[in-house]
C-alpha cells in the first residue's frame, strides 16, 4: 500500500520522435520544495503516519479504514500531495514523477491533473486496478505494474486541451482535455484495501 513518488515539474517545449525519448527535452525545471505543496491524509492521523520524504522519495500510505482528509469530506480516504503554486490557465505543462504500486494494491490513482469544465473534476487521472495502470477507468497503458518502479511524465496543452502521458519514455496515451479555467498537479495515493 505504499506509493513513492518523486517529483519535478517542467514546462513543455514541442518535442516528437519515435520509441522511448526524453519527454522533457525543451522543458524549463520549475522548483519544487514544500512551499509548493501540501499533504492531505486522514484527517485523525499525524502526518508522519501516513507520509514520508526521504532521500528524494515521497512515500504516501492510506488504508481503507482510514477517514477522508475533513470532517466534513464525502471523499474516500486519501493521502495526496496537493501541488499548489503552479497552478495554470495556458501554455503546456508537464509533470514528470518515479512511482512505485506494491502488489495488492488496487483502486489507487497515483496522479490527476485536476481541473475541468463540469460534471468532470479533473482533465487526466491515471489509476491502477488489478496491476493495471489505466487511463481514468477505461483505457489500459501498462500491464503488470506492481512493485517495480516506473517514470511517468504527463503533459498538458490547456490551449489545446489535449494531454499525453509517457510511461518509462514510451508515449502511451494521447487524449482531449476536459476544459475548465485553471488546472493544477495532484498525486495522490487513494487505496481502498484493509
Amino acid at each position: 500500500m505504499l506509493l513513492g513518488i518523486i517529483i519535478q515539474l517542467t514546462i513543455w517545449h514541442n518535442s516528437l520522435a519515435w520509441g522511448p525519448i526524453d519527454p522533457t527535452l525543451g522543458f524549463i525545471s520549475l522548483p519544487f520544495n514544500r512551499s509548493y505543496y501540501h499533504i492531505q491524509k486522514p484527517y485523525d492521523v499525524p502526518e508522519d503516519q501516513r507520509y514520508t520524504f526521504c532521500d528524494g522519495v515521497h512515500t504516501c500510505w492510506v488504508y481503507s479504514i482510514d477517514k477522508p482528509h475533513t470532517p466534513t469530506s464525502l471523499t474516500k480516504p486519501r493521502t495526496e500531495i496537493a501541488i499548489h503554486g503552479h497552478n495554470y490557465s495556458s501554455g503546456v505543462w508537464q509533470f514528470e514523477g518515479y512511482g512505485y504500486v506494491p502488489a495488492g494494491t488496487s483502486g489507487v490513482c497515483i496522479m490527476q491533473v485536476f481541473g475541468a469544465t463540469s460534471p468532470h473534476a479533473s482533465t487526466l487521472m491515471l489509476r491502477v486496478y488489478n496491476g493495471t495502470l489505466m487511463y481514468y477507468r477505461s483505457v489500459v497503458l501498462v500491464d503488470e505494474i506492481y512493485d517495480k518502479w516506473f517514470q511517468v511524465n504527463v503533459v498538458h496543452d490547456s490551449d489545446a486541451s489535449k494531454v499525453k502521458v509517457y510511461i518509462d519514455g514510451y508515449l502511451k496515451l494521447e487524449a482531449d482535455g476536459r476544459g475548465g479555467d485553471f488546472s493544477c498537479l495532484q498525486v495522490w495515493c487513494v487505496c481502498p484495501r484493509g
